[in-house]
């Protein structure tokens, strides 16, 4: 039911009619004024809800008063036909006088309020949430690994087909053996670490929903969800909807090239389901873009605005690969931007640092480096007292990168997300020898290595992995610092220097060490374009980056 402001004269306002516009799907048009008729269009659709399991939408699009925050909240002439507006001079002077009285009276108790609530604001109730003040119930967070057994179990899940006489693809059939492969050497590709954070959520209870452009197979072709029968025409299976008899449901669903859209909706499913992981995946990370509506003015503001939370993850596709300036970026600068932290004050360490950070944060921003520590990040998202949205910056090459590979030992129990991940290699052994120290995010990583090790550096240099960008990791980048005394700091990235991660990080370093030593900037030159298209200017600047972050001299002379 779209329910609009009733402007055309010729119209009777009680009218429920079929409308030919872009809300065709809805079908029934009802104009809202009197809210009687509201009521017809909701009877109207239930029985249809009921019986034939239709979605029903209910748009309120009737603006009568002001839309801004700092407009007085003063009823706007009505543009309607005579006859309505002799209908509405009929209410009485009483009738208003009484309603204002109730405003004012909540206005004037709402002066003494001291803390705002955020039990108050929901109209969903999030049961076990918050303690009567509006507080979280605890600020600690359980570890987030497995069992071995539960491990196995959900990898035999991942690398089988549940059910009988079902005939998949011979392309299929080699990844499903190449996942039972993994699994019996105890050991996870990025794939693999997903289905089993989605799987082992999902035998807690926990309903899992991802949604997004292909999300079904996956983009990149690494996912298989969803199962489809060779032989027998739209026969489909969902193996994760056959690890236990008790599990919660897991809903999987490609979407439409309308992220705007998607992502609104998304939204709203997770706003009133703080007990499910709802997942939104864009098919690049670029393509965001047409959804920052939705992320600018409800997920990244969201609490602040209205005393909210939310727990929707983003996934993003993102890393220079040399697809051009449309398929690489999916400008982490932004979202950056947006985080609510001061670059300039060191906060307070104290024991639970890392979780009051992500209480007090606005969102969390992550780029992890290797498929443990997003199998973490995505259970962490869910057993944390409270909710806050999750941008998560997806690899593309990394999914069947040969070193990108996790152990089953991180992900026993004990273990938890590791916020920045420090260099345990030759370096270790003589930290007072270590003459630079490279932080970095994501990809670039596996690159810093091969070249470091091509350069035999791996005495010399060390590199440290940021995977949680937002909440800054203060704690755990001064104590790299203090670490190798001796090094000078860089910081590297495949992104140009006006885009990615450098405004944002440097700032926070320098703060970290109390200004004790510049941050170099090893990464592609300032440009308007997040990518170049084409693949020789982007080797180009490949070797350019790196020659800068392991010469010795480039930043000598930097104060």
């Amino acid at each position: 039911a779209l329910i609009g402001r009733e402007e055309n004269y010729k119209e009777e306002c009680w009218s429920i009619t079929l409308f030919p516009r872009c809300t065709g799907i809805i079908q029934t048009l009802i104009h809202g004024f009197p809210v009687e008729f509201l009521a017809s269009g909701c009877h109207l659709g239930e029985p249809a809800n009921q019986h034939a399991a239709h979605l029903i939408f209910i748009v309120a699009a009737n603006r009568n008063y002001c839309m801004m925050e700092r407009t007085g909240y003063h009823r706007l002439s009505p543009h309607l036909k005579p006859s309505t507006n002799k209908t509405l001079r009929a209410a009485t002077q009483e009738e208003i006088a009484k309603y204002d009285k109730i405003c004012e009276e909540a206005h004037a108790r709402s002066k003494d309020e001291k803390i705002l609530h955020i039990k108050h604001w929901l109209d969903s109730p999030w049961p076990g949430f918050f303690t009567l003040d509006g507080q979280p119930k605890s600020m600690s967070c359980p570890s987030t690994g497995l069992s071995e057994e539960n491990l196995n179990q959900i990898g035999q899940v991942a690398s089988s087909v549940p059910v009988e006489d079902f005939t998949i693809h011979g392309g299929l059939s080699r990844i499903l053996k190449g996942r039972a492969e993994m699994v019996r050497n105890r050991t996870v590709d990025w794939a693999l670490a997903e289905y089993m954070a989605f799987g082992s959520l999902l035998k807690e209870g926990i309903h899992i929903r991802l949604s997004g452009q292909d999300v079904e197979r996956g983009t990149f072709s690494h996912r298989h969800h969803v199962l489809h029968d060779q032989n027998v025409d739209k026969r489909t299976c969902i193996p994760m909807n056959h690890l236990s008899p008790d599990q919660a449901p897991y809903t999987v669903c490609n979407s439409s090239l309308s992220e705007y859209g998607v992502l609104g909706f998304e939204l709203g499913f997770a706003m009133a389901s703080p007990n499910a992981l709802i997942l939104w995946e864009a098919q690049f990370g670029d393509f965001h873009n047409t959804a920052q509506g939705i992320i600018d003015q409800f997920i990244c503001p969201g609490q602040a605005k209205w005393v909210r939370q939310n727990g929707i993850v983003l996934l993003l596709p993102h890393g220079m690969e040399g697809m051009g300036p449309e398929h690489s970026s999916a400008r982490p600068e932004r979202f950056l931007q947006m985080c609510n932290d001061d670059p300039d004050v060191m906060p307070n360490i104290t024991e639970d640092f890392a979780v009051s950070q992500l209480y007090d944060c606005n969102w969390i921003v992550v780029n992890c480096s290797n498929p443990g520590n997003y199998f973490h990040v995505l259970r962490r998202q869910i057993l944390l007292p409270f909710r806050k949205p999750l941008i998560v910056f997806t690899p593309k090459s990394l999914l069947r990168h040969p070193e990108a590979r996790s152990s089953f030992d991180v992900m026993l129990p004990g273990s938890h997300f590791q916020r920045l991940i420090p260099d345990d290699g030759p370096v270790s052994e003589r930290p007072d020898a270590v003459k630079r120290l490279i932080f970095c995010t994501g990809k670039v990583y596996y690159e810093l290595t091969k070249e470091r090790k091509s350069r035999g550096l791996e005495d010399t240099v060390a590199i440290a992995r940021m995977e949680q960008l937002s909440p800054f990791p203060f704690d755990q980048v001064k104590a790299e610092f203090e670490r190798f005394p001796n090094a000078d700091l860089v910081w590297c990235q495949e992104e140009h220097k006006n885009q990615g991660y450098y405004d944002y990080v440097k700032p926070r370093i320098r703060t970290t060490i109390n200004k004790a030593k510049p941050v170099g900037y090893a990464g592609r030159d300032p440009a308007a374009a997040p990518a170049t298209g084409n693949k020789n200017t982007h080797l180009m600047e490949l070797r350019r980056f790196l020659d800068t972050a392991f010469d010795m001299d480039a930043f000598r002379d930097q104060q």
